[in-house]
């Protein structure tokens, strides 16, 4: 990037970057309450029972993440098609063979450090957005199931119409399983997500980190042109 002039350009919009901080806070809080349901500690008090209601507090707090967590994602689903081109739904579905071609190449540039050989986008590489899509399928397993769970317990209509789910996995035992499972899978895409957008950022000196709270990218004159940005 020496000697090129830099542009600094507008990405992601104020939705986007509401809805990327409410996801982390919804999904920490999900993922520390939801180990804890799983993997509940025993606890000695001489307290009286109905004094100590921690881990009522511990549902109500999954509960609430969780709702947070679903209404977020309708947000962005819409948002996907109201925002402008950085976050439009083409980003994470694969349409085409360049698609995946750019997936490859992302991939060798992440998984062998090749410097030198930086993917400059300016909003998701191909390999982010896809991975944003099997996160997307996984956040509706996970609201899918986590309703399933509640259902039965539940005399909300919206709660009650998931009540097929627990017979579909043939228990509440292999629901909570398959919930809990998937649990991990958001703490280890989280872990690389975080090395990656540092290690980005620092290879590529865009902005990556402050772009997600402000909302701007220094973008090469010569790609700036040739995005022709909205």
């Amino acid at each position: 990037m020496k000697g090129q002039r830099l542009r600094r350009v507008f990405v992601w919009e104020l939705p986007v970057r509401i809805f990327h901080w409410l996801n982390v806070l919804a999904i920490f809080v999900l993922c520390v309450t939801g180990y804890l349901i799983g993997n509940p500690p025993a606890l000695l008090s001489g307290a009286e029972a109905s004094n100590r209601y921690m881990f009522g507090i511990i549902r109500f707090l999954h509960f609430t993440a969780a709702y947070i967590f679903m209404f977020n994602l309708l947000f962005r689903v819409y948002w996907s098609i109201a925002g402008n081109k950085y976050a439009n739904w083409r980003n994470f579905v694969p349409t085409n063979g360049r698609y995946f071609t750019e997936i490859f190449k992302v991939l060798k540039i992440d998984i062998f450090l090749q410097r030198g050989k930086e993917h400059m986008s300016v909003g998701h590489n191909a390999l982010a957005g896809f991975m944003y899509f099997v996160i997307f399928l996984a956040s509706l397993f996970m609201v899918v199931t986590g309703l399933g769970l509640l259902a039965d317990n539940s005399t909300w209509w919206f709660t009650r119409a998931f009540i097929w789910v627990p017979a579909f996995f043939g228990s509440d035992f292999a629901v909570r399983n398959w919930h809990h499972a998937f649990m991990w899978l958001f703490i280890i895409f989280t872990l690389i997500h975080v090395y990656l957008v540092f290690y980005h950022d620092y290879v590529e000196g865009r902005g990556e980190i402050s772009s997600m709270g402000g909302g701007w990218k220094f973008i090469e004159e010569e790609q700036f042109q040739a995005e022709k940005p909205e």
